[in-house]
């Protein structure tokens, strides 16, 4: 009996050894990518998932299985860092909450924000955006500055 019960308690461990080391694996695949996103300050919640790659939801669903509510302080601090603010709240909430580290709730919701187009589509980056060598000719349409001499 002790047997058994060391083994189902080791190949939790590392169940759970894994789910960490993958998700901030993934978090950290995509940082620079998230760190880019236009995404507007005061977007709410689904505007926000709709904007974020699902690895980002992945990740961050991972390090709250793998470490229960030790999770919400590190996703906190990571999405306040990322300029995810709508994100931040409902996925720390969500660490918090006792019995649904099993259910991948954030994946869950990105996935209905793009099934069921909820909050406002992800602002696009043009190619050529506005820098300090381009001129704005229309909306969203920018031809590169001719110097003149």
């Amino acid at each position: 009996m002790d047997t058994t019960l060391t083994r189902i308690a080791t190949l939790l461990l590392a169940l759970l050894i894994v789910g960490v080391v993958l998700g901030a694996l993934l978090i950290a695949l995509v940082y620079r990518r998230i760190r880019r996103l236009p995404i507007p300050p005061d977007a709410d919640f689904f505007t926000t998932l709709r904007a974020v790659p699902l690895s980002l939801v992945i990740g961050l669903d991972l390090l709250d299985a793998g470490l229960d509510i030790f999770a919400a302080p590190i996703t906190w601090t990571l999405l306040s860092r990322l300029r995810l603010q709508a994100l931040r709240n409902v996925a720390a909430l969500e660490a918090l909450v006792p019995l649904t580290q099993p259910v991948p709730v954030l994946t869950l919701a990105w996935l209905l924000a793009r099934l069921f187009d909820l909050g406002q589509p992800p602002q696009r980056i043009t190619p050529y955006a506005p820098s300090l060598d381009t001129d704005e000719v229309a909306p969203g349409e920018y031809r590169a500055r001719v110097e003149r001499r």
